[in-house]
């Protein structure tokens, strides 16, 4: 066993790497470092210094034409050598990248992710091994750097990362640096495959790697990789002491129902800072938001909205997702759908009594019933915020539907007074997502009902009511148009 295979052995023990794997995925682009990395872990599988078994995978990005494909069938016959299973793909990096308005850097990643991973689903693989090193750890350390990060982006690659909750991504080379990988592929007369687009500085990586990082070493005593690597390996060991105490608060302070993260803004803010914002990530990851672009700007204006804590503030963060202040909470969650259609501002509808009607989204029913024993059980067992009685005999008709106006006034239920609209919903803390889901049923005099929110006390069932209209106002499916009314 080579000094470079017995480091790869001992760093793989140290941090648990394979655990109970009983196959291991290995991602080879025919590059130095993966190079390396097949042959360096199929040595100590030979040894039986591992027991897994071996696959390989190999992504063609289809980026370089003949020379992509060359890479493709040098890594067939490596594997073919060893004795190894492989599995190839094609994916078209540049068509996704344009698709979704991404750079070509990161839809490669993306892509080899999401095929790594359907290669190893499809063999029955959890261990996905990868070939990232020392010198990756520091450009990606300067990269974070450059652009603003915290402690948990200090601790840079880590040794392992979980992928769609199964799938572990292991890095068994991180504790080399491309020097010695280069020596022990020399030393085994090993060759690799060069990629010439690693050259290119106008990708931001390769101009850390063969610009930023050389002109820093030069003013640095010792090696920059290796101090590098020292402060993302103490960062780690920090962010895993940070992690012990935001579980403990996290299911205190985090309510996760729906679609909708909620922080207690009390409880956030009584943490340390550090704690403080890994709640904040965990908020954003649980709700389904990614991270890579997210920055340590973004989360000082998420602290700032906690501390202000001015109902109605929101802020909108890359990986659609907006959060707002609403009451002594911050809430996460997806960028909220128009609630009403544009054609419907400054439309009412006449609403058929009985009947159905339409109004945008929404079908609203109508029923006159009188009011007796049977009829108030059901309505009972019925009753919910989408559904209410009124008196008839205190409405005076037309009875219409229309979204909410500035200065529109009511009489709330319980209330005998009039109120503003916008005064009654600040002062009954209605957040601010629902306001604009609001809408307002009258008849040609008053406001009778602030759906979902309140009903008039003027057309409240009394113990002299002698006639009842129920209204139902629920959601229809998209497609339906029956009973579709015109603006009156």
């Amino acid at each position: 066993m080579s000094e470079f295979e017995k480091k790869v052995a001992d760093f793989i023990k140290a941090n648990e790497l394979y655990g109970s794997a009983d196959k291991v995925l290995l991602a080879v682009s025919g590059g130095a470092d993966s190079t390396a990395l097949l042959y360096a872990i199929s040595a100590l599988s030979s040894k039986n210094v591992f027991r897994p078994e071996l696959l390989c995978a190999h992504i063609n990005h289809q980026l370089r034409g003949p020379m992509a494909d060359s890479d493709e069938d040098f890594v067939i016959a490596q594997a073919a050598g060893l004795k190894l299973a492989i599995t190839t793909k094609r994916v078209n990096v540049r068509e996704f990248a344009t698709r979704e308005k991404l750079s070509i850097e990161t839809a490669a990643r993306q892509l080899r992710i999401k095929n790594l991973i359907e290669i190893a689903k499809a063999n029955n693989c959890r261990t996905i091994a990868t070939a990232h090193q020392k010198n990756d750890n520091a450009e990606t350390l300067l990269q974070r750097l450059s652009r603003g990060t915290g402690f948990r982006g200090l601790g840079g690659i880590w040794p392992m990362r979980i992928f769609d909750n199964e799938f572990k991504f292991v890095r068994p080379l991180l504790c080399a640096d491309r020097n010695e990988i280069i020596q022990y592929l020399q030393q085994r007369n090993l060759k690799w495959r060069q990629d010439h687009t690693n050259t290119d500085c106008t990708y931001r990586r390769n101009y850390i790697r063969h610009r930023l990082l050389p002109e820093l070493q030069q003013d640095c005593a010792g090696s920059l990789v290796e101090q590098l690597s020292e402060l993302s390996e103490s960062a780690r060991g920090f962010y895993k002491l940070i992690c012990r105490s935001a579980d403990e608060v996290w299911p205190k302070a985090a309510d996760c129902t729906g679609e909708k993260v909620t922080l207690d803004v009390k409880m956030l803010l009584a943490q340390p800072l550090p704690v403080i914002v890994e709640l904040l990530r965990r908020a954003l990851t649980a709700l389904g938001c990614g991270e890579r672009n997210l920055t340590q700007y973004h989360y000082e204006k998420l602290l700032q909205l906690a501390r202000q804590n001015t109902s109605g503030r929101k802020i909108d963060l890359p990986g659609e997702c907006v959060v707002a202040a609403e009451y002594g909470k911050i809430i996460f969650s997806p960028p909220e759908k128009i609630s009403h259609s544009t054609e419907l501002i400054d439309k009412s509808i006449t609403l058929d009594i009985p009947g159905q009607t339409r109004f945008g989204g929404y079908s609203i029913e109508t029923a006159i019933s009188q009011p007796c024993e049977d009829e108030f059980k059901r309505f009972k067992a019925e009753k919910n915020n989408f559904i209410e009685w009124f008196d008839f005999n205190k409405i005076k008709p037309p009875l219409l539907i229309r979204l909410r106006k500035a200065g529109d006034r009511f009489v709330p239920l319980g209330l005998n007074e009039e109120k503003k609209v916008g005064k009654f919903l600040t002062a009954a803390r209605v957040p601010q997502h629902l306001r604009k889901k609001l809408l307002i049923v009258a008849d040609s005099e008053k406001i009778i009902w602030l759906w979902p929110i309140r009903t008039s006390q003027q057309a409240k069932v009394t113990g002299e009511t002698r006639k009842i209209i129920q209204l139902r106002i629920t959601d229809i499916p998209k497609t339906s148009k029956k009973n579709e009314r015109k603006q009156v």
